[in-house]
């Protein structure tokens, strides 16, 4: 089955967090897709936390050449960030107006995962979540205290 992960999920797979175990069991033999978005936003998160002192720069470094390593041998297939994603983006952003207040890089993800495939969104963000939830892309975890319950 074909995952589709949002950076933060990547960035779970990538350092250790409280719920890299969960996701690490949970994600095994799925093949992943994301937008090109991440090789962006997977750079950030890893900045931040370096800046937060959650990691060390040389974890970063590893981090980011995994990440590199795991588009390059396609475990995670970049998907296009195209003036088509760009207008569903904008097009989920209004369907969820106002219950869901989804910024814009979570809809393009959204929409990077809407128009690509039929699989499942991998995403902890409640908004994020919420706009999958209303358009009907199937969730993973199903619910968020699946996480936590598996502590």
């Amino acid at each position: 089955m074909v995952m589709y992960l949002d950076s933060a999920i990547i960035v779970k797979l990538l350092v250790r967090e409280h719920d890299s175990a969960w996701f690490e069991k949970n994600l095994t033999g799925h093949r992943f897709e994301t937008s090109e978005l991440a090789l962006s936003e997977v750079s950030g998160a890893l900045l931040f936390k370096e800046r937060q002192t959650e990691i060390i720069p040389a974890e970063r470094v590893r981090a980011m050449e995994k990440f590199f390593s795991m588009v390059e041998e396609e475990a995670i297939v970049l998907q296009p960030l195209n003036r088509k994603v760009l207008e569903r983006a904008r097009a989920i952003q209004l369907a969820c107006h106002p219950n869901v207040p989804l910024r814009t890089l979570d809809a393009l993800h959204v929409a990077t995962c809407d128009l690509h495939h039929g699989g499942v969104l991998a995403a902890t963000d409640r908004r994020m979540r919420a706009a999958c939830a209303q358009i009907g892309i199937a969730l993973l975890p199903a619910k968020p205290e699946d996480v936590t319950a598996a502590k």
